[in-house]
């Protein structure tokens, strides 16, 4: 697998020696292009004085008359090959001596006849280098329209490549620097970005081992700084799991010893005396009780253990409220007689029926009017309250207790979280309740101030339907 650092200088690599070579071309194109077309208005300026020069001074005789008669030696005087054709494009006169049949069948002359300036640009065998040919037809001073020539300079174009070619190394040498100077621009560029991950990167191993202390303190990047602050999040996160954790294990192992203590005591105490059947009877009571309590502990557990993992799954069918709640009404009622509290339940007149998991919301309104019962005194006052209000089933449970201090309000929710005066077994009783309510789809509010009392209002979706 590449690092990040061999990839950034892959990309840069790949993005500077292709601009330099789009630009090295284009520019090469354009510079062949200039020359060319420089060359080419020099020749034609140089054509079209010939031909001026013809007609003004020996215009008087025929063509054919002024090459015998040696009135050819203007056309010598450069050290271009000039050619004279005549109006069919025959060969009357080459400047060189050479008469190149290949020379004379290039396209420039058609376009001479026609009076239109003819270029062409090849290769031919008389030459070693490239040529420009430019042609132009001689017309008569009598009758304008009339041809009575052709006019061509053959022209090499050694010189014009040995220009080109001289910025070509220039442009090669160029190259070569801006390349290496993005070498090394791109390993400052790329040690930069790399940098600053590697010490992320090793804060996260350490926190991988264990060392949940440790942070990150990269500010000079804004996204890596962002990085950074997130990895110091999850860390300050993990952290807090952690605790919560070992509280967890620690709360459970209390609450798990405490049953099974006594379980055992009375288990050693009726092994070796059962004559006293009151002291019997006790102890059985003692070890139903307990027992039941650790059972109790247990299936909340596993309860738990379900909701986190997404393996549990609601049965949702139509219930009818009003026996759902006398139902509730009829479990309670014996504890709040037995605790000298007093219980009170109202449902409103416009409330039905509505769908919901009759066994999970059994379960989590017993569980709230459970931790209602725990912190609220003897003569105490808890109510339930059931109504609909727009699309939702609302349950209101009130009571007059403890209350909840503002510090651990806001974390009761949370998994293993125990407040400071809580009374739960484990810290996960109102996470289950919560997961459960938002597996309707409903919402779960917790209003509470310290010793005044505690309202946990419960919202359930009225048209959820049947699953």
């Amino acid at each position: 697998m590449k690092s990040i650092r061999s990839k950034l200088l892959k990309n840069f690599l790949i993005v500077i020696i292709s601009t330099v070579l789009i630009l090295d071309v284009l520019t090469l194109l354009c510079l062949k292009g200039y020359y060319y077309k420089t060359t080419q208005n020099t020749l034609v300026n140089q054509l079209e004085a010939y031909i001026n020069f013809y007609q003004k001074y020996f215009s008087n005789n025929k063509l054919i008359e002024n090459i015998y008669e040696n009135i050819d030696v203007f056309w010598n005087t450069n050290k271009e090959q000039v050619e004279i054709l005549d109006p069919n494009g025959n060969l009357l006169m080459d400047s060189y001596g050479i008469r190149d049949s290949e020379l004379l069948s290039t396209p420039d002359i058609t376009k001479a006849k026609s009076g239109e300036v003819g270029v062409w640009t090849g290769n031919v065998r008389s030459y070693n280098e490239k040529i420009m040919i430019v042609s132009k037809a001689i017309n008569s001073k009598i009758d304008p329209n009339e041809t009575i020539g052709i006019v061509r300079i053959i022209f090499s174009l050694k010189e014009v490549h040995k220009i080109i070619d001289s910025f070509s190394k220039l442009f090669l040498v160029i190259s070569i620097i801006v390349i290496v100077l993005g070498i090394i621009m791109s390993l400052i560029i790329a040690k930069d970005i790399v940098s600053p991950i590697k010490k992320i990167t090793a804060v996260a191993k350490e926190m991988a081992k264990g060392n949940l202390n440790i942070r990150s303190d990269i500010a000079d990047n804004i996204e890596i700084a962002q990085l950074s602050k997130t990895l110091n999040y999850m860390g300050c996160e993990v952290e807090k799991r952690e605790k919560l954790k070992n509280e967890f294990i620690s709360s459970v192992s209390h609450e798990l010893r405490t049953p099974l203590t006594s379980i055992k005591g009375w288990a050693i105490t009726l092994k070796y005396d059962c004559s006293d059947m009151d002291t019997v009877a006790l102890g059985l009571d003692i070890i139903e009780k307990e027992s039941d309590r650790l059972t109790d502990m247990v299936e909340e557990l596993l309860d738990f253990s379900k909701l986190i993992n997404g393996v549990i799954s609601l049965n949702i069918k139509e219930h009818d409220v009003k026996e759902f709640i006398e139902y509730i009404a009829n479990y309670m009622r014996p504890r709040a007689e037995r605790e000298g509290k007093e219980f009170s339940i109202t449902i409103d007149e416009n409330v039905r029926k509505a769908y919901f998991d009759e066994n999970k919301l059994k379960q989590v309104l017993s569980n709230i009017i459970d931790n209602a019962f725990k912190f609220t005194e003897e003569n105490g006052k808890i109510s339930l309250n059931t109504k609909v209000e727009e699309e939702y089933l609302v349950f209101r449970v009130n009571d007059n207790g403890s209350g909840i201090n503002s510090e651990d309000l806001p974390r009761v929710k949370d998994k293993f979280y125990k407040g400071k005066n809580s009374k739960s077994k484990n810290g996960i009783g109102l996470s289950i309740c919560d997961e459960i309510v938002t597996l309707h789809k409903g919402v779960l509010e917790i209003k509470s101030n310290e010793n005044e009392g505690t309202e946990i209002i419960i919202k359930i979706p009225l048209k959820q339907g049947e699953i």
